[in-house]
């Protein structure tokens, strides 16, 4: 059986990543020449993608340019970010064992890390660090990138994903600020931050009176384009001697509000059920296995909310426009005014819906979907 063209639930490869051309110069461009960067964007737009496209561009081409990767989604403590932060940012600057004990040794001078050896030292290497002078150890750490970059005559990019997970630990506003002052002098480094929260992500980069506004440029990750996709699934079937037509492949698109995670998801479901050409059938069946893979998520996400936000999702899932009038707020019973501000408030915080000109629509066009299925 020929393996399918269509690719989710994992970062993107070169074959089915598409139509980032923008960004992708974008980032590239900002990250060599300094310029810090964050990208925001809904939960599985292909942030990561991007960016992991972009640091193999550069890591490739530039062999004084090392790039750091950082995943915060299981970090649960601000010692422990600070402890994988300076673990990957010592073995990013050499593929030299002995490289890395010494500069953790001479740079990290009044913490004395504890080196941590598995089976394997290359890729089992950690750093714990002993806390007597927390405010102290905290600066040094985050002051090791330009130290260590000055030292080994390189320039670091560091990429952290989930970024907005810092907003979660204890102490983070006197952290925010320390991060800010420290990063903001480091000429040999550039930071790429970025994560999937939408509404936090935007509070602590676009907010005036935080410490990372204006931090660097900020890239709100824009939607595909219907003809883009339309072009990838026809291209994607033919490669695999399968054949869809452009109006089916514009309905997998239009049906997905050209959200990549789910273009991707419907077309590899429809493409499963396809023999040789793609039917309506063959959309239909994969539209409901799309939705039954995902159930056990959406029932989380609808459980998680209140009696009265739930109906207010029932209320914009029947398109209302006007949801504090006195009919709407009666009939989906909302409570009073000031209820369904704070509700609607939670809802967009909890990245379950945005507003778009003068409506509130679903940020995840396939809940959005299933939804209305169940409750609307």
């Amino acid at each position: 059986m020929k393996k399918s063209p269509f690719v989710y639930g994992v970062t993107v490869s070169d074959a089915a990543f598409t139509n980032r051309e923008s960004e992708i110069k974008r980032l590239k461009s900002n990250l060599l020449n300094n310029i810090n960067t964050m990208i925001i964007s809904p939960r599985r737009w292909g942030k990561t993608s991007l960016v992991e496209k972009v640091s193999k561009q550069i890591a490739n081409k530039n062999s004084k340019i090392k790039v750091v990767n950082l995943d915060l989604f299981a970090t649960s403590s601000q010692r422990e970010f600070l402890e994988v932060f300076a673990s990957e940012i010592v073995k990013a600057s050499s593929n030299k064992l002995d490289d890395w004990i010494d500069s953790a040794k001479n740079l990290l001078k009044s913490i004395t890390p504890s080196i941590s050896l598995g089976v394997e030292p290359m890729t089992d290497f950690s750093l714990q660090f002993n806390w007597n002078q927390p405010t102290k150890n905290i600066k040094e750490i985050l002051d090791l990138p330009q130290k260590l970059a000055e030292e080994k005559n390189i320039k670091l990019v560091i990429c952290i994903d989930e970024f907005q997970n810092l907003a979660s630990f204890d102490n983070f506003e006197q952290f925010e600020k320390k991060m800010r002052s420290s990063w903001q002098r480091q000429t040999n480094v550039t930071y790429c931050l970025y994560g999937s929260m939408r509404h936090m992500m935007l509070d602590i980069f676009d907010n005036s009176s935080r410490p990372f506004y204006r931090f660097g440029d900020i890239i709100l990750l824009p939607k595909i384009s219907t003809k883009k996709w339309i072009d990838f699934i026809v291209k994607g079937f033919a490669n695999t001697k399968k054949e869809i037509t452009p109006e089916l492949a514009k309905t997998i698109a239009e049906t997905m509000d050209n959200h990549p995670w789910y273009v991707q998801q419907l077309s590899h479901y429809t493409w499963l059920n396809t023999n040789r050409k793609a039917t309506n059938r063959n959309l239909e069946e994969a539209i409901d296995e799309l939705l039954t893979t995902n159930s056990p998520y959406y029932l989380l996400e609808t459980s998680s909310i209140s009696r009265t936000q739930l109906n207010l999702l029932k209320a914009i899932a029947n398109n209302e426009e006007q949801l504090t009038s006195k009919s709407t707020m009666d009939e989906y019973d909302l409570g009073s005014p000031n209820n369904v501000t704070k509700n609607r408030n939670v809802l967009m915080e909890k990245d379950l819906i945005h507003q778009s000109e003068n409506k509130y629509i679903f940020l995840d066009p396939a809940f959005g979907l299933w939804f209305r299925r169940e409750f609307a």
